[in-house]
Order: structure tokens, then C-alpha cells, then sequence
């Protein structure tokens, strides 16, 4: 009998999958290669226009600070357009990582979507569009064809 659990979504708020899990990364996301935190302190800093707000969201004393501050700086022109792709490479960092490139793979064929209750474009709840789901899922692809 197979195991029914193998085709249900996983649904994630926080842990491994989340963009606040601890995750040192090393990306150029506009201002040279740097160090981030987290997924979420580099998607944020990379909406900066200038590299004085870039760094300010970069050393921001944690994600959920990250992430505010993202939405107060001033915005590149074309962040609307490049934000699915930044976050791709964001995440091709973190899942780079041994420890985070398991647990992805590990989902096997499951739909990953984010359980956010307040986040309908990155998340799936109230017709989200489930961006960040669809995004590690993609990651998730691009990990097993590189195996």
C-alpha cells in the first residue's frame, strides 16, 4: 500500500522552508558578493536603491526587521519585475547548502506551499498565489538534475 502522506502539499510557516530560518548565504543581490543572514535579509537589502539602505537592511538585527525595513526604503525602479528571479537566487543559495538541500529534497513530489495567514503573493492561503512555494519547488527541480 502506498503511502498517501507522499502526494498531500506540504504546507510550511517557519522552519527550514521559511525565509527567516537562520541560513548564512553569500550572494550578489545589486551591491556585490556579501553575507546574509538570512533568505529574507537578502531579498529585502536587494530592493534598495542606494548601498547605504542596502547595508541597513543587510545588518538589520533579524528577519522580521529585515523585512520591515524593506518595505520603507525606497524601491528599484524594476523591482516588480525582477523580485520572482531575485528570490530564486536567494534560494539557490540557501538550498546550496547541504543541511537545507536534504530537507528540500526530501519533500520528494509534494507541492510545497507557504501556510502564511497575512502573505497572498508569496504565500497560498485566500487564493495566494504561492510564489515562494512555486519558487522552492523549482529549486527543488534544479537540485535533482544537477545530482
Amino acid at each position: 500500500m502506498r503511502d498517501k502522506s507522499a502526494y498531500r502539499p506540504y504546507d510550511f510557516y517557519g522552519g527550514p522552508f521559511s525565509n527567516f530560518a537562520d541560513s548564512t548565504i553569500f550572494i550578489d543581490v545589486g551591491f556585490g558578493t556579501k553575507s546574509y543572514p538570512t533568505v529574507e535579509h537578502a531579498f529585502q537589502a536587494a530592493k534598495a536603491v542606494t548601498l547605504e539602505e542596502h547595508d541597513q537592511v543587510r545588518s538589520a538585527p533579524g528577519p522580521g526587521y529585515a523585512k520591515m525595513q524593506g518595505r520603507e526604503i525606497k524601491l528599484r525602479d524594476d523591482w516588480e519585475r525582477v523580485k520572482y528571479d531575485v528570490m530564486l537566487e536567494c534560494l539557490r543559495a540557501k538550498f546550496a547548502l547541504p543541511s537545507f538541500k536534504g530537507r528540500l529534497l526530501s519533500t520528494g513530489d509534494r507541492e510545497l506551499r507557504e501556510d502564511s495567514p497575512t502573505d497572498f503573493v508569496w504565500g497560498y492561503r485566500n487564493n495566494g498565489q504561492n510564489l515562494l512555494g512555486k519558487a522552492l519547488m523549482q529549486i527543488r527541480e534544479e537540485l535533482r538534475n544537477d545530482s
